[in-house]
């Protein structure tokens, strides 16, 4: 099982699962997606009074937790930009597995987060 200890270099240390302190960390990490994250962010605080529920409000803090915890950690960075790249790629069987490895980096981020 991974640790903390195993995943070496960090861009920057986790951040709290908050909208502000997420939305600082991908300041940071990936600054191209701020107008995405405020958009699902929108989408789900609406959704919330709409539905009298937090799990979206819930559900957009681990989705953006899980990206970050990809953009601040070099190594699931570049498994998550190798494997998106072959995702279309014409031989089935590589095209499969970056598949499986973006699907493999996707839980790993998620397992780290719900820590």
């Amino acid at each position: 099982m991974s640790t903390q200890a195993d995943h070496g270099h960090e861009l920057i240390p986790r951040p709290e699962q908050t909208p502000d302190a997420l939305r600082a960390a991908l300041a940071v990490v990936d600054p191209g997606r701020l107008e995405e994250m405020q958009a699902n962010k929108d989408e789900a605080f609406a959704k919330a009074v709409e539905w009298q529920s937090l799990s979206p409000v819930r559900s957009w803090v681990l989705t953006w937790a899980r990206d970050i915890e990809i953009a601040r950690r070099p190594d699931l960075s570049a498994r998550h930009a190798h494997a998106k790249d072959n995702l279309e790629n014409e031989d089935p069987v590589i095209a499969q597995e970056a598949l499986r490895e973006l699907s493999a980096v996707l839980d790993e981020a998620m397992k780290e987060v719900r820590r």
